[in-house]
């Protein structure tokens, strides 16, 4: 059986749930190795998890570099995986990140590129949601190993257990004048709230939360849920909530298990980045709105009314 590269998104010495599901997907294709690029003991914090959802081999490529260089290591140590090992596919998470990571490792190995799958087969073509999701698509790579990123959420982690053998493989040397050095990290404040692309649960404000303090509403609900926030561009724009939990054709894509969409009509640059989630539910005052067209359950009323009460009843529920 073939393997199937899977790039590890991880943070602080913890896997991101994203791998869990990049593992799950590439096990449907070939066997699962996972790629742990990091500073020198990252690989050991993050091999139980590996192993837990399936990784029969974890390749560790670490050094000091591939922890402080932007995304070169990635690249290289991937490009040298395919020439060693002859994957059937390579994985890797659809963030911003992830994205330019495929698009340089597919240009270096001469290979085709899937962005954004919202769905991976076992013959290595994928489902896409295409034109601002105006159309669901499948594709496949027109030659070499295909390079694959994935959307977050857009798969169903499943556990089974892997060798998780260890292989080490050297980071290769970069060229200083080509590579960008990072020098510090310092987190966007999201409290304690699950990250936007990582979360089971996403509540969405819009342009209807009408001002910034309002979105305690939106907030409230998404605690009550264990959920995390987001808000659409009009929200955004109108300087609601911050930038970074943007949901939509020019902020993050996300495709959660319930997302709870809360005075946004539904325009096309929003519904890009959330109609692959699960379950949508949407609450707006006009019976009309768009976000009703892909809405599995809808509420036709006043936010600041039925928000409130779902929150408490949720709230209830739990204890």
């Amino acid at each position: 059986m073939a393997e199937v590269l899977v790039l590890v998104d991880h943070v602080d010495g913890e896997v991101k749930k994203v791998t869990h599901e990049l593992l799950t997907a590439a096990r449907l294709i070939g066997e699962a190795s996972a790629v742990v690029v990091g500073a020198p003991g990252t690989a050991a914090k993050l091999k139980d998890a590996l192993a837990a959802h399936g990784a029969a081999k974890v390749y560790v490529a670490e050094s000091e570099d591939a922890a402080t260089q932007l995304l070169t290591p990635e690249v290289d140590v991937l490009a040298a995986l395919v020439a060693q090992a002859s994957p059937a596919a390579v994985l890797v998470a659809a963030s911003a990140s992830g994205k330019e990571i495929a698009g340089r490792l597919a240009i270096r190995i001469g290979s085709g590129v899937l962005v954004d799958a919202t769905e991976v087969n076992a013959d290595a073509t994928v489902g896409q949601s295409i034109f601002g999701g105006a159309y669901n698509v499948k594709a496949k790579a027109g030659k070499g190993v295909p390079v694959i990123s994935v959307r977050p959420g857009a798969v169903e982690a499943e556990n089974a257990e892997g060798a998780a053998a260890e292989e080490a493989v050297a980071v290769p040397a970069a060229n200083a004048s080509s590579v960008v050095t990072i020098t510090s990290r310092e987190p966007l404040a999201a409290g304690d709230r699950p990250e936007l692309t990582e979360a089971s649960v996403v509540v969405s404000g819009g342009r209807g939360v009408a001002s910034a303090e309002n979105f305690a509403v939106v907030e409230a609900l998404a605690d009550a849920l264990g959920g995390a926030v987001g808000a659409s561009r009009a929200a955004v724009d109108s300087g609601y909530y911050p930038h970074q939990f943007q949901v939509g054709q020019t902020g993050k894509t996300v495709s959660p298990q319930l997302y709870i969409a809360l005075g946004i009509s539904g325009a096309i640059q929003h519904r890009a980045g959330m109609q692959t989630s699960k379950t949508i539910v949407a609450i707006n005052k006009d019976a009309e709105a768009p976000i009703f067209e892909i809405a599995d359950f809808g509420v036709v009323g006043d936010l600041f009314k039925v928000a409130p009460q779902l929150t408490e009843e949720v709230s209830k529920r739990k204890g």
